[in-house]
């Protein structure tokens, strides 16, 4: 399976009796015969909870809300859009017009998707790319908690490996059914992706924005490398997921965002060599 997406993908297999079943739901309700999905109103509830965040976050550093909530709607299309590519890419030997449908999509299409959109929306309105990556790593951490939910209720497939432990679910009628407790992933990755937004929260209140972004891939990156560990995908380079590979260079961009932007904010010779004269000026 695929991972970092939710949509359609193959079961791990059954391999013993179910023990215990947890309740998912893949549909919450009807109106009219329509299905209302719960993986669809987790992304519209992810959506619109980062959209209030970066509203909120965007007034604390003097900018127009408004530009924040158009900001979350264009990166959600077109990581929609991105997502939708990337997981028609990775089965174009299998394609067939169901792939085009309401599932599979892939994360870190969605990432490349979004970050496209947020780039050209930051330059349209002569924004600094930084100061808003800064805004807007909190907000992004708590929305993907919600989605790993919608992923969780739909019985996506997006599992882990099977284990005897107290937690593990078994999801006999989830979109991808698995009849053995495997490990719930997507509750660890939302867990994961509370937490963070947590610190990031509080790292807001301390450091400037492009530490806090680079905070945001080094913890969100770790986070993936390490749940990898639980789940079924197939290793790729060097006994690694393509997911734990995406980890890691984030891992790597996030270490390099807050190194360099550390290494500009110390004093320079030429500063640390005025500050004496100033200081003496400013006693006579």
């Amino acid at each position: 399976m695929k991972g970092g997406h939710c949509g359609s993908v193959a079961p791990v297999g059954a391999m013993t009796k179910s023990v215990g079943s947890p309740t998912v739901l893949p549909v919450l309700f009807s109106i009219l015969g329509v299905q209302i999905q719960s993986y669809g109103v987790s992304k519209a509830l992810a959506a619109l909870v980062g959209a209030y965040l970066l509203g909120r976050a965007f007034q604390r550093i003097g900018y127009d809300k408004e530009r924040g909530h158009s900001l979350v709607l264009w990166a959600t299309v077109w990581g929609f859009v991105g997502a939708k590519i990337y997981f028609l890419l990775t089965n174009w030997q299998h394609f067939s017009w169901h792939l085009l449908g309401g599932s599979g999509f892939v994360w870190y299409g969605g990432l490349i998707g979004g970050t496209l959109a947020v780039l050209v929306i930051t330059r349209r309105h002569q924004l600094p790319l930084g100061t808003v990556a800064g805004a807007m790593a909190m907000p992004l951490s708590v929305a993907y908690g919600i989605g790993r939910i919608g992923c969780f209720l739909a019985g996506d497939g997006t599992y882990g490996k099977p284990t005897n432990l107290p937690w593990g679910m078994a999801f006999p009628n989830g979109v991808v059914p698995i009849d053995v407790p495997v490990h719930p992933t997507p509750l660890y990755e939302a867990a994961a992706a509370f937490a963070i937004a947590g610190i990031l929260w509080a790292l807001g209140r301390r450091w400037r924005p492009v530490p806090v972004f680079g905070s945001y891939l080094v913890l969100s990156g770790l986070a993936r490398l390490l749940v990898e560990f639980l789940r079924v995908n197939n290793p790729i380079l060097l006994g690694l997921t393509e997911a734990q590979l995406f980890g890691i260079a984030s891992m790597i961009l996030g270490a390099v965002l807050i190194l360099r932007d550390n290494q500009r904010a110390q004093p320079t010779p030429a500063d640390l060599d005025s500050t004496p004269a100033t200081a003496t000026a400013d006693v006579r």
